[in-house]
């Protein structure tokens, strides 16, 4: 070989030697960058696996701890020292153990990388101070080198399970509630199905739980009233208001089973739940109070004929004694007074002593027929019987005038001439007692009477200007008085309002219902 051609290989040697190294140089930067990257990633990964909210644990295919972070340090109370290179079993109650291991063999031999755990049976961890703990958890696998990982990250559900056995407890106790209550409860949802029938429902119309749920509000309610229970319903959803009775403006009927209708005492409320909304009627059968009541009116009503009646017969008993004392006994002492007047003209003045005595039974006399006939009045005024209420309600007046010297002014509306017993009776003894108030206690300086008809009612009304009284408070000297005012006036279904206040004066009206309402009633 010439020296040229020994030249061109050494060069072209020397050539390939510096490719090989300049190859070999940028492999080995690669695999370095390659290596810090690899680093990085496997720092990063720790820090996120070290600072994760829960615990995670990886083993190996033979169940030895490979990874143990932070939180399932905490969690565990193990540190992370003493358990990496120990059986998974430290972790896991010992009843549990041959059941997990079969477990994570089966998810091995699995192509799943992921899935929770405990889908079917609650899973629970080991403290390193033997406290059992429940634990929500999911599992992965995935193969490193030439060996399969699994990794767990779990959570300490201790609280939550907690909750949930309060909860469980607290519904628990409402359903024993509910069942065990003695008033009806029904739930319907928006579209008035119901949703819950408790067991004094099923008394109450007769269905079995089971034959309401489902169904329609509608079978509970007699068909009259169905339309209008769906409109009221309506109303209240969109009134917001949580609560309220029913049946404010009419009575609640239900209806069972059979066919009968009973009446209800009801409440119903709303709440929504998962944005659903939800209403509950709690009811009571109130057959028996209704019929208790309607008894009890039935006895009122017996009771206030029963008086009306007695009242009645004592103002005819009135009646009839002051006709007697002013017919009978009025005119025996009118003859007496006349017999005693011709015997004093007679005697002359023959004896001093008779005609003083005589002039004393003359005087005695006059007294005698003035209190027969005050007495005969205010037993029963002839006037009211034989010229009828309107002029006895002036006599009234002008016989309280009289006696007081307070003017009494007084205004009567058409048709109180003719008024028939009882009315005119009470509407005469009620004016009485007013102005007999009036005089004993009011201090009054003058008095209105006024009696008309006002919107199909008979209306009687008395004012004074006196002293007044607290309406709450009545003075007790008139509170007798003022409570047979009350009565005489439920006796004919009217009734009586007082207005007063100290230093303004009273007024006192009744109202009446006509005649022949009341003879309706």
């Amino acid at each position: 070989m010439t020296g040229s051609a020994l030249l061109v290989a050494a060069t072209i040697g020397g050539i390939a030697a510096l490719s090989a190294l300049f190859l070999i140089h940028r492999q080995v930067r690669e695999r370095n960058t390659t290596q810090r990257i690899l680093e990085d990633v496997r720092a990063r990964v720790g820090g996120i696996v070290e600072s994760a909210m829960d615990a995670i644990v990886a083993v190996d295919e033979e169940q030895r701890i490979v990874l143990f972070n932070a939180a399932a340090e905490k969690v565990f109370g193990h540190s992370s020292a003493a358990v990496i290179g120990k059986d998974l079993g430290l972790l896991i109650p010992q009843r549990f153990h041959a059941a997990h291991r079969g477990h994570i063999a089966r998810f091995g031999q699995t192509a799943v990388t992921s899935r929770s755990m405990g889908r079917q049976a609650v899973i629970h961890g080991l403290r390193a101070d033997g406290g059992e703990f429940p634990i929500e958890a999911s599992i992965s696998q995935h193969v490193e080198g030439e060996r399969k990982l699994f990794t767990v990250i779990l959570r300490d559900v201790t609280e939550r399970v907690r909750s949930e056995e309060r909860l469980a407890r607290s519904e628990e106790r409402l359903r024993g509630i509910l069942e065990s209550a003695m008033d009806a409860i029904i739930t319907v949802d928006e579209s008035q199905h119901v949703v819950l029938f408790n067991k004094a429902a099923e008394q109450v119309f007769g269905y079995a739980r089971e034959e309401a749920i489902g169904f329609p509000l509608d079978r509970f309610i007699p068909e009259r009233f169905r339309a209008r229970h769906g409109e009221d319903l309506l109303k209240f959803a969109q009134g917001g208001t949580p609560s309220r009775r029913m049946g404010e403006e009419r009575i609640v009927m239900g209806v069972r089973r059979s066919g009968e209708e009973f009446p209800i005492d009801a409440s119903i409320s709303q709440v929504s739940e998962h944005g659903q909304r939800l209403f509950t009627v709690i009811l009571r059968d109130v057959t028996e109070r209704t019929r208790g009541q309607a008894a009890l009116q039935q006895s009122r009503e017996e009771i206030r004929e029963l008086a009306l009646a007695a009242q009645n017969l004592h103002e005819r008993e009135k009646s009839r004694v002051a006709r007697e004392l002013h017919d009978e006994l009025g005119q025996a002492l009118t003859a007496l007074k006349i017999d005693v007047a011709w015997m004093k003209q007679s005697a002359g003045a023959a004896d001093p002593a008779v005609q003083g005595k005589l002039a004393s039974m003359q005087l005695l006399l006059d007294d005698t027929v003035a209190a027969t006939r005050r007495i005969s009045a205010d037993l029963r005024p002839l006037v009211l019987d034989d010229l009828g209420l309107a002029a006895a309600a002036d006599w009234l007046a002008q016989n309280f005038t009289r006696r007081t010297g307070i003017p009494c002014e007084l205004a009567i509306g058409a048709g109180f001439d003719d008024v028939p017993d009882p009315h005119a009776t009470t509407i005469f003894r009620v004016l009485q007692e007013c102005l007999t108030n009036v005089a004993k206690h009011a201090g009054a300086s003058r008095a209105e009477v006024t009696l008309a008809h006002d919107a199909g009612q008979m209306t009687l009304t008395v004012r004074d200007d006196g002293g007044g009284f607290a309406t709450g408070q009545a003075r007790k000297a008139a509170s007798f008085g003022l409570l047979g005012v009350h009565e005489r006036a439920r006796l004919l279904h009217g009734e009586i309002a007082i207005e007063s206040a100290p230093g303004r004066g009273t007024i006192v009206e009744m109202r009446l219902p006509p005649p022949d309402a009341g003879a309706a009633r």
